[in-house]
C-alpha cells in the first residue's frame, strides 16, 4: 500500500487556517479575534472569526499536472492550486531526499524550475486579488480568506525550503497599496478650462473617496483576515502613501494661486487626522515647501495685478470726473485703501489656520510691494488730474477734494496696517515712512495750488491801494474760508498739519508785505494803517481758531506790528520792542528797519535810537533758541 506523503511532513502543513467554511472534511474551532473596525473609534469591536484545520488526507497524494496547477490559479481556484502546490512541493522534497549524496536529475531541476514558477503565479494571482479587493469586495471576500491563509503558511517555511519565498506579507501590502492607487485614478479631474474650480471639487471627491474606501474595508475585508495583518491600519498607511503620490502628480499641474491654497488646505486642515500615517508626512517636506514657494510668487504676482487694477479703477474715476464717496462722518475717501487692506486680510486669514508662518511670508511679501506702488500710483494720479486745475472752477474744486480723498486713505492705509506690527515690524515701519512721504507730497501739492490761489492777493497788500480798499483781503479770505470748507473732510493728523500749514503761510505772506517796502505812510497814514492791520490780523486770527490751527504763537505777532507802526510818538517804540524781541527772537535789524521804512520812511535820530535799542535787546538776548521761528523765513 502507498504511503502517504504527507507522514513525513506534518511540521510544513499542520493546520491550514480559513476564515470561512469551505468544502472538504474540516474540523472547526471558533475563536473571538479583536480589530479596530471604525475610522474614528477607539474601542474595538469584537469580531467572531472561524477556524478551520484540514486533515492532512486533504493534500493529494500526487499533485495535478502543472498546466492544471495553473488553470487552477487563472481561475481563481487558490485552493486546489495551493494544495496541489503542497503536494508537489512534498512530492519534489521526497524525491530530492530520495538522491544520493552529490546526486543531481534534470527532472527534479525541472520539476523545482516549475514549483517556483507556479508559486510566482499564484503570488502574482493573489495580487491581483488583493488589488481588487476593495473596488470588488464582495466577489473577492472568499478569496481573501485563502489569499490570508496561503501567506500565513508560507511564512512559516524554513529559508531554502523548495518552492520558499521571501515578502509574501510585503507584496501583500504592495497589492493593496496599488489597489488605492487605481481608486484615486478613478476620481474625475476636470480640466481648468471646464471647470476654475476643477481642484478644490477633485480634492473634495478624493478625500470623500477615501473615507468611502475606508469604510468598505471596515465592513466587507476585515473579517476576511486575521488580526495580526493589521488590516485596517495597513489600508490607512495606504491611502496616505497614495494620497501623497497623487497629491505630487496635481501639483505638476497647478498654476493659479487659489489652487496652490487648495492644495495646501488639503494637505495641512482638510485630510482628516485620523486617516495620516502620523509616522511619515503626507507629502514629503521638501514638496511642501515647493509648494509653499509657489504659492508665495503666486500670491505676490497676484498681489500686484490687484494693485494694478486698482489704479486701473481709480483712473477710470479720474477721465470721468466722479466724485469720491464720503465717510459717515463726512470725510472724503478712496476705495483703494479699503480694497488693498481687505485683499491682505483675506491672504492672512486664508492661511491663519493652515500655516501661521507662511501667512507672515504672504503678509511681508504684500507689504513691501505695497512700496513701489505708492510711485506708480502717484505718477498716474498727476498725469491723470492736473489738467483739472487748467479747467473751470468746479474741476479745480475736484481736484482738491482728489487731494484730500488720497491723503485720507493712505492715512487710513497706515492706520489699518499696524495689526500687522508685531509680526511685521520692519515692512510696516518701512510702509509708514512711504505712506507719510505719500501723504506730505500730497498735502504739499494741494497747498502749492492754495499758495499760487493766493499770492497775487497777498501781493497787492501793504500798498497805497491796499490802504484805501479790501478788495484784495476779502479775496485772501474769501480763498480760506473756501479751503476752511475742504478742511472739514480732511481727517486728523492731516487736516492739522495742513491748517497749520496754511495759517503759517498767510502770516508770513502778509508780514514779508510790510518788509518789501512798497509804500511808506505819510502823516497820519501810519495810524489807518495799523487800525487797518489789526483788524485784518484779527480777522485772519478768528478764521484760524475756527479752523483750529495750534500756532497760537503767531496770534500776538499782527499787534505787536500795528503797535509800532500806530504809535504817534516815535521814541515810544522803544518800550513796545521787548515783548516782540521775547516771543520773535529771530526778527533781525533790517526786517525792524523795514516795519520802520513803512511807517515812516524819513530819517530821525528817534528812529536811530529804536534800532540801538533793538540792538541792545537782541544782544541781551544771546544766541537762546526759540522754540519756534518766523521771521527767518522771511526774504
Amino acid at each position: 500500500m502507498e504511503k502517504s506523503p504527507t507522514s513525513n511532513v506534518k511540521g510544513i502543513f499542520r493546520r491550514f487556517t480559513l476564515f470561512r467554511k469551505s468544502d472538504g472534511h474540516i474540523k472547526k474551532k471558533r475563536s473571538f479575534q479583536s480589530q479596530k473596525p471604525s475610522l474614528s473609534e477607539d474601542k474595538y469591536n469584537e469580531v467572531i472569526t472561524e477556524e478551520f484545520e484540514f486533515e492532512a488526507t486533504e493534500i493529494p497524494l500526487k499533485p495535478c499536472a502543472v498546466l492544471q496547477i495553473k488553470d487552477y490559479i487563472q481561475r481563481d481556484m487558490l485552493k486546489e492550486a495551493y494544495l496541489n502546490l503542497l503536494s508537489l512541493h512534498l512530492e519534489l522534497k521526497l524525491e530530492q531526499s530520495a538522491l544520493g549524496e552529490g546526486e543531481s536529475h534534470s527532472n527534479l531541476v525541472n520539476k523545482e524550475k516549475d514549483l517556483n514558477l507556479l508559486y510566482d503565479a499564484l503570488r502574482d494571482k493573489m495580487s491581483v486579488i488583493v488589488r481588487n479587493s476593495s473596488a470588488l469586495p464582495s466577489r473577492n471576500k472568499e478569496l481573501l480568506v485563502y489569499v490570508a491563509t496561503i501567506i500565513l503558511e508560507e511564512e512559516k517555511k524554513q529559508p531554502g525550503e523548495p518552492g520558499e519565498m521571501q515578502g509574501w506579507r510585503e507584496a501583500w501590502r504592495d497589492a493593496v497599496l496599488n489597489g488605492v492607487r487605481d481608486t484615486l485614478e478613478k476620481i474625475p479631474l476636470d480640466s481648468r478650462e471646464q471647470n476654475a474650480s476643477w481642484l478644490a471639487v477633485h480634492l473634495e471627491n478624493l478625500s470623500k473617496a477615501v473615507k468611502e474606501n475606508l469604510e468598505r474595508v471596515k465592513i466587507e475585508l476585515l473579517s476576511s483576515y486575521p488580526a495580526d495583518f493589521n488590516v485596517f491600519e495597513t489600508y490607512v498607511s495606504c491611502h496616505h502613501e497614495a494620497v501623497g503620490e497623487h497629491l505630487k502628480s496635481l501639483l505638476e499641474k497647478v498654476t493659479e494661486l487659489k489652487d496652490y491654497y487648495a492644495l495646501l488646505d488639503f494637505i495641512i486642515q482638510r485630510f482628516p487626522s485620523d486617516l495620516r500615517d502620523h509616522q511619515r508626512a503626507l507629502v514629503m517636506e521638501e514638496d511642501l515647501n515647493k509648494i509653499k514657494t509657489s504659492y508665495c510668487h503666486c500670491q505676490k504676482e497676484d498681489f500686484k495685478l490687484a494693485l494694478e487694477n486698482f489704479i486701473i479703477l481709480e483712473t477710470e474715476v479720474w477721465k470721468t470726473k466722479k466724485s469720491l464717496i464720503r465717510t459717515e462722518d463726512g470725510f472724503l475717501t478712496s476705495k483703494i485703501h479699503m480694497d488693498i487692506c481687505q485683499l491682505i486680510s483675506s491672504y492672512a486669514e486664508n492661511l491663519e489656520k493652515i500655516d501661521e508662518n507662511l501667512g507672515k511670508s504672504v503678509v511681508s511679501s504684500c507689504l513691501e510691494e505695497l512700496n513701489p506702488f505708492y510711485t506708480r500710483f502717484e505718477k498716474e494720479f498727476s498725469q491723470h488730474t492736473d489738467s483739472l486745475l487748467t479747467s473751470d472752477l468746479l474741476d479745480c474744486c475736484l481736484w482738491v477734494e482728489y487731494q484730500i480723498a488720497y491723503i485720507n486713505s493712505f492715512s487710513s492705509l497706515k492706520e489699518n496696517v499696524q495689526c500687522y506690527k508685531e509680526s511685521c515690524l520692519a515692512q510696516v515701519e518701512k510702509l509708514e515712512k512711504e505712506v507719510d512721504g505719500l501723504t506730505q507730497r500730497l498735502r504739499k501739492t494741494l497747498m502749492d495750488h492754495f499758495k499760487s490761489e493766493v499770492k497775487p492777493y497777498m501781493d497787492g497788500m501793504m500798498t497805497k491801494k491796499w490802504l484805501k480798499t479790501d478788495e484784495d483781503f476779502k479775496e485772501v479770505v474769501s480763498k480760506i474760508e473756501n479751503y476752511s470748507w475742504f478742511c472739514k473732510s480732511m481727517r486728523a493728523p492731516s487736516v492739522q498739519i495742513f491748517v497749520n500749514d496754511v495759517h503759517y503761510y498767510i502770516a508770513k505772506e502778509y508780514v514779508s508785505q510790510l518788509m518789501k517796502k512798497k509804500y511808506s505812510c505819510k502823516k497820519t497814514k501810519n495810524e489807518d494803517a495799523a487800525i487797518k492791520i489789526k483788524e485784518q490780523w484779527n480777522e485772519l486770527r478768528k478764521l484760524f481758531v475756527e479752523m483750529g490751527s495750534s500756532l497760537k504763537w503767531l496770534y500776538p505777532l499782527g499787534n505787536y506790528l500795528s503797535d509800532i507802526i500806530g504809535m504817534e510818538i516815535e521814541k515810544n517804540i522803544k518800550d513796545l520792542l521787548n515783548p516782540l524781541v521775547s516771543n520773535y527772537p529771530d526778527i533781525s535789524k533790517k526786517q525792524l528797519s523795514a516795519v520802520l521804512s513803512f511807517r515812516d520812511n524819513g530819517f530821525s535820530l528817534e528812529k536811530h535810537n529804536v534800532i540801538n535799542h533793538f540792538t541792545v535787546l537782541k544782544r541781551d538776548a544771546g544766541n537762546t533758541n526759540h522754540e519756534h521761528s518766523f521771521f527767518t523765513d522771511i526774504e
